[in-house]
């Protein structure tokens, strides 16, 4: 072996060990999603449509953080009149899915657990009314919808404050306030399961 080949072989393998740790470093600062404590106090953040209120969600994911809570974020999906309540949904699927990672990913950033779920009715008040009445929660942080932005019209609060156990946080987004919305659905992805209140990454390709 000639000492131009040996010269070769080092400095690959200096390289492939330099490659190697600095992708140590970066799976290390990458934040990780703390797994749900079952036994931990439970925000419900009940969302609807393409877009949910960032400030609505910081504001929840800081008090979870301070209380050690478990976040709680639930889609609610409205089916159709003409549809099974537990019909596919791989419409909203490709709205949900994409948002629930964002929520995932915001998150990991605070070191706050994430238990997500999907809900579905006949009406959004409806789809919340299942989800009250069949998840343990402590706390309620919603966003009220303001200027046609995303969130629960004033009726729909009312109607939680007189309906819902624990207590209600309602928060109007300001003009400052940015909307999260979903990126584009990846393929692999194909429905929301027909099962209540069960997890949104459940593979279903009949469409509605």
């Amino acid at each position: 072996m000639t000492p131009v080949l040996i010269a070769i072989i080092v400095l690959l393998a200096a390289a492939l060990a330099g490659l190697g740790l600095y992708h140590r470093g970066v799976l290390r600062r990458r934040p990780a999603l703390a797994a749900p404590d079952p036994e931990s106090r439970r925000i419900l953040f009940p969302f609807m449509g393409s877009a949910l209120s960032q400030r609505a969600l910081d504001a929840a994911l800081r008090l979870a953080r301070a209380e050690r809570a478990t976040l709680m974020p639930v889609f609610l999906a409205r089916v159709p009149l003409t549809l099974p309540l537990d019909s596919p949904l791989p419409r909203q699927a490709a709205v949900c899915l994409p948002l629930q990672e964002a929520i995932e990913h915001r998150a990991a950033a605070y070191g706050v657990p994430v238990d997500a779920r999907v809900e579905r009715g006949r009406t959004y008040r409806h789809a919340l009314r299942q989800t009250i009445a069949t998840e343990r929660f402590e706390r309620i942080v919603m966003a009220a919808a303001t200027d046609g932005g995303p969130g629960f019209g004033p009726d729909d609060v009312a109607w939680l404050l007189a309906t819902a156990p624990g207590e209600i946080i309602v928060l109007r987004p300001g003009a400052e306030d940015q909307q999260l919305r979903p990126s584009p659905p990846r393929p692999r992805r194909a429905g929301i399961s027909g099962r209540s209140g069960a997890p949104a990454r459940e593979r279903d390709p009949v469409p509605s």
